[in-house]
């Protein structure tokens, strides 16, 4: 190959990376633009009608002191001036003030009193506002007695024309009650008792959505349904607008645009069909949404709380103003580290490159829309805590996914693996090393571990010892039957039973190395139920030749499930780490030791300290500490031994929750060698810290979980306080469910030789072990110790229906509560905001590890 050749070849994957990468960014721009192309409603031509007004400024409230100044209300009329000469008020006692301004800006009112069911209150009310009627006879052109109060049931219906009677006896202007379209036509009888009628026309709360001017047509048609009703009766449109944001409400959804849209064309039919309005409202108010409403109480104005109009009232108007700085931000962030991994890992196909990049740029436009999303709410200090408390979580769970995304590429997109190692011809018996076989056991059943025994009796190898080390086991009639068999297989068995002895399986085997055979230079090690084929040490001793291997590993493989449900859903459960997790580790010789089917170099185990018995994984501790000495562990995916699964659901957790444990004391103890650079390598570090990222996911499901029950037992209980989640919230968590959930399932038909009905139970099952694992890790990170738990491999009899839920019942608790919470949600919200069903979607996707342990456990009952 010529020099220019050769230079040309070695820039192309740099050059491809930049081109998809560069490719991925315009498409990224290209989303946010779609998702906020400019719409063309009507422009505005002319002034407003008029317009609704609250006076409370952005912190203000009229639950607190605070209230607004002269000032801060002589700048609101003003603003307001320059659109329209009309505004309508809600209360007479609260805001005085607001008639004696106005007059001052020369703008009319529509002069409100607030009617609830304080009968003292309402009096004081009507009199404030008699008062204010005769004080402003020229300013005040109406006056409302109320607000809704029917719609609300405050009073009853004479009480409230007995109201109306009243102050129409009282003051010149023109009297009536504000209240939907629906009120006017269910009580007939009130139009007698008001000189106008005074109409809300929300189609929001209709859940008609904006497009094809449906919004429009629902308002136009209910007004003239009221004129057709009472054509003797002057109606006047009190309130009419659309939200910018806050909750889905059926099939209309709240934005700027929609907004913009509804009210432009609002403004253009009132205009040629001479309808007198109010615009709902002038200014956003955040304390509204105390009222009941959900969050969109608050965005119903004009102007956001700031006084700035939230959109243009001529040309085009896009939804999100920023969204060019937002998107460049998101290609910004996701470009070095798409055009880093394009050109890192040129060795994929094209299609897993593309893919995965996808997935970076994804995940910045995610991170970034997160961060910024807030910003167009009015979030409370109790919001914003939480929002510090869930984006972290929210981070956590982009990462879990590119981790597990990188494991999806590499897996179906390498062109090749880098590290594949295979079954070995046979070395002569000369040149085989010595291999001693340890076999700890405790308190099995002397039957299965004479079957394993009999199988390492039949080994084709001559250079080989086997030592049996029973650990505490009680009962004489279980370890001394094994002991009689070694003594029947010959003086190549030696048998050793160990009563007290400390650290567990780890203190056992320590106890073997020092009985080893002192020509033994690899150590074996099986477990007691394991079934191993004739050619297992001859296959595989030869990879020993290589003075930098240290260990050598097959996978856990299992027998005599095909007739047990329960033990054929674990058995295809455990097969997707070795066919799919160990060859991703393996390419970066990060592979996980697991405690049978294993050989080690005695020399490398011995010289680096031995089996750890300060972790209950003794064996995974191991093959981070002879990688961290500079080993190669060498990975051979044939099937060489088969054991037994657990025999039931409680031994299944119990294993499940003792290797999660162990990961956190290996995480806690060898922290130092996987944060700092030093002989592990990056690719070791990486698999170590995020290999348990999946099992973190687990136990941040648990926390998200209590948070969310949490959270919904405040929306039914206290709605004033705790509001739907934001689809902030929503959005990323179901899309982490589904993406999981689709991963798995692909990687397990592309690599594992099961079923479609195996793959499905096998995640059933896997599912099934969430809760274990949670408290596993959070154990683990909380704990020095806990107790060694042997998996027990023969099944439990005579356990009734009752106690088979026994081991689940933490799980039972956690998906009852899950059930109640929707129920909860369904009772009190339904399918009125889309929120509130993405909510309760989630709290069953919640449940669905919580029922799977319950299925888990119940299938293997039935299974005995």
């Amino acid at each position: 190959m010529t020099s220019e050749a050769r230079t040309h070849d070695s820039r192309h994957p740099v050059f491809a990376a930049v081109v998809m990468a560069l490719l991925l960014a315009v498409l990224n721009i290209g989303l946010w633009w779609w998702a906020n192309r400019p719409n063309g409603p009507a422009d505005l031509q002319g002034s407003i009608s008029g317009f609704a007004y609250s006076p409370f400024q952005r912190y203000q409230s009229p639950f607190d002191n605070d209230k607004p100044s002269d000032a801060q209300i002589t700048s609101d009329l003003k603003l307001m001036a320059r659109y329209t000469q009309h505004i309508r008020t809600y209360d007479a006692l609260q805001n005085p003030e607001i008639y004696r301004l106005a007059k001052k800006q020369g703008l009319d009112v529509m002069a409100g009193a607030w009617i609830d069911r304080r009968l003292v209150h309402n009096d004081d009310e009507i009199r404030a506002v008699i008062s204010l009627a005769h004080r402003y006879p020229k300013t005040i052109t109406r006056v409302l007695i109320g607000n809704e109060v029917l719609l609300r049931d405050d009073v009853k219906p004479d009480r409230l024309m007995a109201y109306l009677d009243r102050a129409r006896a009282a003051i010149r202007q023109p009297v009536s009650v504000a209240e939907p379209w629906h009120i006017w036509e269910k009580y007939p009888e009130l139009v007698q008792h008001v000189d106008f009628i005074a109409v809300h026309l929300l189609p929001y709360w209709e859940g008609v959505p904006v497009s094809r001017e449906r919004a429009l047509k629902d308002a136009l048609d209910r007004y003239y349904e009221l004129r057709r009703l009472y054509p003797d009766k002057p109606i006047v449109v009190g309130e009419v607008g659309w939200p910018s944001n806050g909750d889905r409400f059926h099939y209309a959804e709240p934005s700027v645009s929609n907004e913009a849209i509804f009210l432009r064309q609002w403004f253009q039919a009132a205009r040629e069909q001479h309808i007198t309005y109010y615009v709902m409202e002038a200014f956003d108010q955040p304390w509204k949404e105390q009222l009941g409403e959900g969050r969109t109480g608050a965005y119903w104005g004009m102007f956001g709380a700031d006084r700035k109009p939230k959109f243009p009232f001529t040309g085009p108007v896009t939804e999100d103003t920023g969204w060019p700085f937002k998107a460049l931000a998101a290609s910004l962030l996701a470009l070095i580290p798409m055009i880093w991994f394009g050109r890192r890992y040129s060795r994929f196909k094209l299609a897993g490159r593309f893919f995965f990049m996808l997935l970076l740029q994804l995940a910045a436009g995610v991170i970034v829309w997160a961060a910024t999303l807030p910003f167009n709410f009015y979030l409370s200090p109790f919001d914003w805590a939480m929002l510090v408390l869930l984006f972290p979580a929210q981070i956590a769970i982009i990462a879990i996914l590119l981790i597990n995304g990188f494991e999806f590429t590499e897996v179906l997109w390498r062109k090749r693996w880098l590290r594949h190692a295979e079954l070995l011809e046979p070395d002569p018996p000369e040149k085989q090393p010595f291999v001693s076989i340890h076999l700890a056991c405790y308190n099995e059943p002397p039957e299965m571990v004479q079957v394993t025994l009999d199988s390492l009796a039949a080994l084709d190898y001559q250079n080989y010892e086997v030592l049996v080390i029973d650990n505490n086991t009680k009962n004489p009639d279980v370890w001394k039957p094994v002991e009689a068999y070694c003594e029947q297989l010959g003086p190549r068995f030696r048998f050793f039973h160990l009563e007290p002895w400390p650290g567990f399986k780890a203190g056992a085997l320590n106890f073997g190395l020092k009985e080893t055979d002192d020509r033994a230079e690899v150590i074996a090690v099986v477990d007691a139920d394991y079934v191993v084929r004739p050619d297992w040490l001859s296959r595989l001793t030869g990879h020993f030749h290589d003075a930098d291997v240290a260990v050598v590993q097959c996978p856990q493989a299992h027998r005599d499930f095909e007739d047990n449900t329960f033990r054929r859903w674990t058995a295809w459960e455990y097969d997707g780490f070795f066919r799919i997790g160990m060859h991703h580790r393996n390419e970066r010789n990060a592979i996980i030791q697991h405690g049978t089917m294993t050989m080690v170099r005695r020399s490398a185990l011995e010289g680096t300290g031995g089996w750890s018995e300060w972790t209950i994984c003794e064996d995974a501790e191991l093959g981070l500490r002879l990688m961290h000495a500079g080993y190669q562990l060498v990975y051979v995916d044939e099937l060489m031994g088969k054991g037994l699964t657990p025999a039931d659901f409680k031994a299944y957790k119990s294993q499940r929750y003792r290797w999660a444990f162990g990961a956190m004391q290996i995480l806690k103890g060898r922290w130092d060698w996987l944060v700092q650079k030093g002989p592990l390598s990056a690719g070791q570090r990486f698999h170590f810290l995020t290999g348990w990222f999946s099992w973190f996911a687990d136990a941040l499901h648990f926390v998200f979980t209590m948070m969310a029950l949490f959270w919904t037992a405040g929306m039914i209980a206290l709605p004033q306080y705790f509001s739907l989640p934001m689809q902030l919230f929503l959005i990323p968590v179901i899309g982490f469910f589904i993406a999981k959930a689709l991963f798995g399932i692909v990687l397990y038909r592309a690599r594992v030789p099961c079923s479609w009905r195996d793959t499905l139970t096998a995640s059933v099952a896997s599912m099934g072990l969430s809760h274990a694992i949670a408290r596993g890790i959070m154990h683990g990170l909380t704990r020095q110790k806990t107790a060694f738990v042997v998996t027990a491999k023969s099944r439990r009899l005579g356990e009734s229906s009752f106690a088979a839920f026994a081991p689940v019942r933490e799980e039972l608790l956690m998906a009852v509560a899950l059930a109640l919470a929707v129920g909860g949600m369904a009772f009190s919200f339904g399918s009125t905001y889309l929120e509130g069903t993405l909510w309760m979607i989630i709290l069953g996707a919640q449940a669905i590890p919580y029922v799977s342990a319950l299925t888990g456990a119940w299938v293997a009952h039935r299974s005995a």
